[in-house]
């Protein structure tokens, strides 16, 4: 095996230019500076086009018929409703219900606006839902202007703040839906177009893409190990065919 050395240095990815490298540096400043500010790590992107046929978050798209729960609804999350083929005692439910808690750490929480833009924000589980609307109340560019947050299907809004993430369902991750909570009127035209985030919030969309600089990882060569050839037992020394006596020539 012929080993040479002198082949340049294998990378994992492509090698970055001065440019990308001062755009990924230009992008964990901005995300530093808005954790700094608000204490999260927040996280902002641009839905897709696929889907922009989901239900948006604008209440003038759709009527709460849209929202209501059908029968089709039911028989698709009646699987997923079905008690346990045995009974349990409550200390042994509670037991379970503790070690299921345990293993969820954080809580992926996604703010649909209407011109459709998203935020994302993580949670502790254990947080009170109070801690979202009152970081949506800093981050809002509007944040006098009152809001409510929905989900979907069917149609709910969340109205009991004082409960925590995992109590309401909303884990390992969730997609909430906002809304200005005003009477249809045609002022209220001006808040629905949005921009619903602050410019300094705005401003790290689509900063996830930039790629992280990649050291270079050299590649040690493989020791060349040469074979010893198979030693062969010597043969023991050939004997003399002795006659049998029963032969006669």
């Amino acid at each position: 095996m012929i080993v040479d050395c002198s082949s340049p240095l294998h990378l994992k990815r492509r090698r970055l230019s001065t440019v990308d490298i001062m755009e990924a540096e230009a992008a964990k400043a901005k995300f530093a500076a808005v954790k700094e500010k608000f204490g999260r790590d927040l996280h902002v992107f641009e839905t897709s086009v696929v889907s922009l046929s989901l239900p948006r978050a604008s209440n003038d798209e759709n009527t709460d018929d849209f929202y209501e729960f059908t029968p089709e609804d039911y028989y698709r999350l009646l699987p997923t409703k079905k008690e346990d083929k045995y009974l349990k005692t409550k200390k042994i439910r509670e037991a379970e219900e503790a070690a299921r808690r345990s293993r969820i750490t954080k809580t992926a929480i996604r703010i649909h606006f209407p011109d459709n833009h998203t935020l994302e924000v993580v949670f502790n589980p254990s947080e009170k839902i109070q801690s979202l609307f009152d970081l949506l109340s800093r981050v809002l560019a509007q944040p006098e202007v009152p809001f409510y947050l929905y989900t979907t299907p069917p149609k709910k809004q969340i109205k009991d703040l004082s409960q925590d993430f995992y109590s309401a369902g909303l884990i390992p991750g969730a997609i909430v839906y906002f809304s200005y909570d005003m009477p249809k009127r045609e002022d209220s035209e001006a808040f629905s177009s949005g921009p619903f985030l602050q410019e300094e919030v705005m401003a790290l969309k689509g900063l996830d893409a930039v790629p992280e600089q990649v050291e270079p990882i050299q590649t040690s060569p493989e020791p060349v190990t040469t074979a010893a050839p198979p030693v062969q037992e010597p043969k023991a020394a050939g004997k003399k065919p002795v006659k049998p006596k029963w032969l006669k020539m």
